[in-house]
C-alpha cells in the first residue's frame, strides 16, 4: 500500500503551496480572457453598428493612438498617478488619525462625526473650486480630493474594526494589566486589520475620481486634462487611449493593494 494518506501534513502542505503558486496564474488568465472578451464585443458593436470614429472609435484605433502618442501619455499618467498615490497616503493617514480619535475620546466622536458625514454629502465637484483657488492648480488640490473622497471609507471601516474587538480577547489582557496602549497595538490593531483592509480596497478604486475630477476642473497635465482638451479637439480616440490607461492603472493597483493585504493579512 502507498504511503499516501490525504491527512498526511506534508502532502497537505505541498498542496497549499501549489495551490498559492497557480493562484496568481489562474487569475491573470481569467482577467486577460475577460479582456479580450470586451475588446471583441466592442469591435463587433462598432462593426454592426457602423458607428463612426468620431462616436466610438474600434479597440485597434484606440491601440494605435496609444503607440502614437505613448510619450505625451506617459508623461500625463505619471502625473496622475502621483496624484492617486500621494492622495492614497495622505487620505490613510487622515482617516486612521481620525478613527483613533474617535476610539479613545468619547467626546471627541460627536464632533468628528458630523465633519465625516459632511466630508461625503458635499460632491467633490463642488469642493474642486474652492480647493483649485485655495491650493492653486497644481498637484496639491488633487491630492486633497483624492484624500477627501477616501477618507470616509477608510474612518468608518477602521472605526468598526477597532471597536468590534472581540471582548473575550479585551478581558483578556485587561486582567493581565495591559495598558490602553499595549491593547491597542497587541489586540484591537490586528483585530481590526481586516475591516481596514476592505476599507483600503475601497479607497484604491474610488482615489481616481478625486484626482481626475480635481485636473476637469482645472489643471494643465494629468489625463484629465488630457482628456478635456482631447475632447475639444474631437479626438476620441485620444480621450479613450488615456480614459484605457486610467482604467489600467486602478485596476492594477487594485489588484496589487488585493495581493499585498492578503499577503501581511492573512488571516
Amino acid at each position: 500500500m502507498s504511503d499516501f494518506s490525504p491527512l498526511d501534513p506534508a502532502s497537505h502542505r505541498a498542496n497549499l503551496v501549489m495551490a498559492r503558486s497557480t493562484a496568481p496564474i489562474s487569475k491573470f488568465l481569467t482577467g486577460l480572457g475577460c479582456f479580450l472578451f470586451i475588446l471583441l464585443l466592442w469591435q463587433i458593436l462598432v462593426s454592426a453598428l457602423a458607428l463612426p470614429s468620431f462616436i466610438l472609435p474600434g479597440p485597434m484605433e484606440v491601440l494605435e493612438k496609444l503607440f502614437q502618442r505613448y510619450e505625451v501619455l506617459l508623461q500625463h499618467t505619471l502625473v496622475t498617478g502621483q496624484e492617486i498615490i500621494y492622495g492614497l497616503i495622505l487620505g490613510l493617514t487622515m482617516g486612521l488619525f481620525f478613527a483613533l480619535q474617535m476610539l479613545f475620546f468619547k467626546p471627541l466622536k460627536r464632533w468628528l462625526l458630523p465633519i465625516l458625514i459632511v466630508s461625503q454629502a458635499i460632491p467633490v465637484f463642488a469642493l474642486a473650486p474652492i480647493l483649485m483657488l485655495w491650493l492653486g492648480y497644481g498637484m496639491a488640490s488633487k491630492i486633497l480630493m483624492a484624500a477627501i473622497i477616501i477618507f470616509f471609507p477608510v474612518t468608518t471601516c477602521c472605526y468598526d474594526g477597532l471597536r468590534n474587538t472581540p471582548q473575550g480577547y479585551l478581558d483578556l489582557v485587561q486582567t493581565m494589566g495591559a495598558s490602553k496602549w499595549q491593547r491597542l497595538r497587541y489586540v484591537q490593531w490586528p483585530a481590526s486589520l481586516p475591516t481596514l483592509a476592505s476599507g483600503v480596497r475601497i479607497a484604491v478604486v474610488i482615489a481616481p475620481i478625486g484626482a481626475i475630477a480635481g485636473e476637469w476642473v482645472g489643471s494643465s497635465e494629468g489625463l484629465g486634462y488630457l482628456m478635456l482638451q482631447a475632447n475639444a479637439r474631437m479626438m476620441v480616440d485620444e480621450m479613450f487611449a488615456a480614459l484605457f490607461i486610467l482604467s489600467g492603472l486602478s485596476v492594477t493597483l487594485y489588484f496589487v493593494t488585493d495581493y499585498l493585504l492578503k499577503r501581511y493579512i492573512h488571516w
